[in-house]
C-alpha cells in the first residue's frame, strides 16, 4: 500500500516455523485486551446476558469489530511518529481543542479505574468478605505498586498469566452450561433493539472500545523500540502490531461473548434478574456448584486488578502527554497522572451507593466521550504533516474509521433520545 497499514501481511507465510518470531510481538495488544475484559465489561455482560438472554451477543461482535480498527490504527500512530496519542493531540492540535479532549479523556480513565478497582472490591468481598472500602485500597495499592516498579516486562508477562487465568476460567464456566447455539450464532450477527435495552447495549460499546485504551496502546506499543529512521523496520513493526492486535482483540472477543453466553444459559434461562455483581456468584453456587462460584471471584480478581494497572498507565500516558513529555515513572507529569486516574477512582467509589449500576454508568459514559477520542485520532493520524506522506491513513482507512465514528455517534444519539423518552 502506497499508505497506512498492510493487512495482509502478518499472515502471509504464516507457519509453525516462523509462528516464533511472530510470538514475539505479543504484548501491547494483550494489555489492551484487559481494558475491555475488565470489572466494568462483567457487569454489562452479566446484565446484557441475564436481562436480553443472547440477543445483544451482536453488540460484542461490532464493538470488536470497531474496536480493531481504532486500536490499529492508534498503535500505527505510535509506530510511525514515536508519539502517544496525547502526545500528537497536545503537539500538533490547538490547545483550545487538546484541552477539552484530553482533559475528558482523563475523566474517562477515572471512570474507568472506578470500575477496574470497584471490581477488584467486589472480588474479594466474595471471597474473603473483605468490606468494599478496605478491598478497593488494596487494589489500588498493588497496582500502583506494580506501577511504580517501572518493569514494564515485568507487568506485561503479569498481565498476559491474568489473561490466562480469565480465559480458562470461563471456559471452565461454559463446559459447566447447555448453551442453545443457534440462538447465540443469531445473537452475534443479528442487531435487534430489545426494549429497554439502549442503556446496557451503550454500556457493553462504553466498555468493548474504551477511550483510555486508545491512548494506552499507542504509547506501550513504543516499548518495542525500533529505529524511525528506517522504514523497513516501521514497515515491520507494523506488521508485528497487526498480529497482535487481532490475537488480543480476539481473545477479548471470545472472553466478553462467553460472559454474556454463561449469564444467558444460568439467569436468563431461569427467569433471574441480577442486580449485583455479588448476587451473580452466589445464583452460581446453586446452578452450577460451589467451585464455579470460586472461579468466578478469581477470574473477577485477576479481571479488577490487571485492568486496574492499564487504566494507570493510560492516566499516566495522558498526564504525561498534556505536559508534553513522554511517559516516564519518574516524572512527576506521569506520575500525577496516574495519581489522579487512581487517586480518582477511589474518591469516586465513595459517592457509589449501588455498585452494579456504578459499573454501568461508568461504562455507558466511557461511550459518551468516546467520540471525542476518535475525531482527534482520526485528524491526527489522516495528517501527513503528523504522520509524513508513507503513513497517513489511505482514504480506505479514513472512510472505515469515519464509519466507526459514525456507528459510535448515533449510539450516543439514541441513548439520548431513549432518556427523553423515559423522562
Amino acid at each position: 500500500m502506497a499508505g497506512g497499514a498492510d493487512w495482509t501481511s502478518p499472515f502471509n507465510g504464516m507457519t509453525l516455523a516462523n509462528l516464533k518470531v511472530w510470538a514475539r510481538y505479543l504484548g501491547p495488544g494483550m494489555l489492551v485486551t484487559v481494558g475491555f475484559i475488565d470489572p466494568g465489561n462483567w457487569a454489562c455482560n452479566v446484565a446484557a446476558g441475564a436481562g436480553f438472554g443472547y440477543t445483544l451477543l451482536w453488540m460484542v461482535t461490532l464493538s470488536t469489530m470497531m474496536l480493531i480498527l481504532l486500536q490499529h490504527n492508534a498503535a500505527h500512530l505510535g509506530i510511525a511518529t514515536g508519539l502517544c496519542l496525547s502526545e500528537a493531540a497536545t503537539q500538533y492540535l490547538p490547545r483550545w481543542v487538546s484541552r477539552p479532549v484530553l482533559g475528558s479523556a482523563m475523566a474517562a480513565a477515572v471512570s474507568t479505574a472506578l470500575a477496574e478497582i470497584l471490581g477488584g472490591a467486589i472480588a474479594l468481598n466474595m471471597l474473603f468478605g473483605l468490606p468494599l472500602p478496605v478491598g478497593a485500597v488494596l487494589v489500588a495499592g498493588v497496582a500502583a505498586a506494580l506501577l511504580f516498579s517501572h518493569s514494564y516486562q515485568r507487568i506485561e508477562k503479569l498481565i498476559l498469566g491474568f489473561v490466562t487465568v480469565i480465559g480458562l476460567s470461563f471456559l471452565y464456566e461454559l463446559w459447566l452450561v447447555k448453551l442453545d447455539w443457534g440462538a447465540a450464532v443469531a445473537g452475534w450477527v443479528h442487531p435487534v433493539f430489545p426494549s429497554g435495552s439502549m442503556m446496557v447495549i451503550m454500556s457493553v460499546l462504553g466498555a468493548v472500545v474504551m477511550p483510555h485504551n486508545l491512548f494506552l496502546h499507542s504509547e506501550i506499543i513504543q516499548s518495542r523500540h525500533w529505529n524511525l529512521k528506517d522504514e523497513s523496520v516501521i514497515r515491520q513493526q507494523m506488521r508485528g502490531e497487526l498480529f497482535d492486535t487481532l490475537t488480543g482483540m480476539g481473545i477479548g472477543w471470545a472472553i466478553n461473548s462467553a460472559m454474556i453466553l454463561l449469564a444467558a444459559a444460568t439467569f436468563f434461562q431461569a427467569g433471574t434478574q441480577v442486580t449485583e455483581l455479588g448476587q451473580a456468584e452466589r445464583m452460581l453456587r446453586p446452578l452450577l456448584g460451589q467451585a464455579a462460584a470460586v472461579v468466578f471471584a478469581v477470574a473477577l480478581l485477576f479481571s479488577g486488578l490487571a485492568s486496574t494497572i492499564t487504566a494507570g498507565m493510560a492516566g499516566g500516558s495522558i498526564g504525561a502527554g498534556m505536559a508534553g513529555t513522554n511517559y516516564n515513572i519518574r516524572r512527576h507529569e506521569t506520575l500525577l497522572g496516574m495519581a489522579v486516574t487512581l487517586g480518582g477512582g477511589l474518591l469516586a467509589l465513595l459517592l457509589v451507593r449501588n455498585p452494579f449500576k456504578g459499573l454501568l454508568i461508568s461504562q455507558m459514559l466511557l461511550s459518551i466521550q468516546l467520540p471525542f477520542t476518535i475525531l482527534t485520532q482520526i485528524r491526527l493520524t489522516a495528517s501527513r504533516r503528523v504522520m509524513g506522506a508513507a503513513h497517513a491513513n489511505t482514504w480506505v482507512e479514513n472512510l472505515s474509521l469515519g464509519v466507526v465514528a459514525a456507528v459510535v455517534i448515533t449510539l450516543n444519539l439514541l441513548l439520548l433520545l431513549s432518556w427523553i423518552q423515559a423522562a
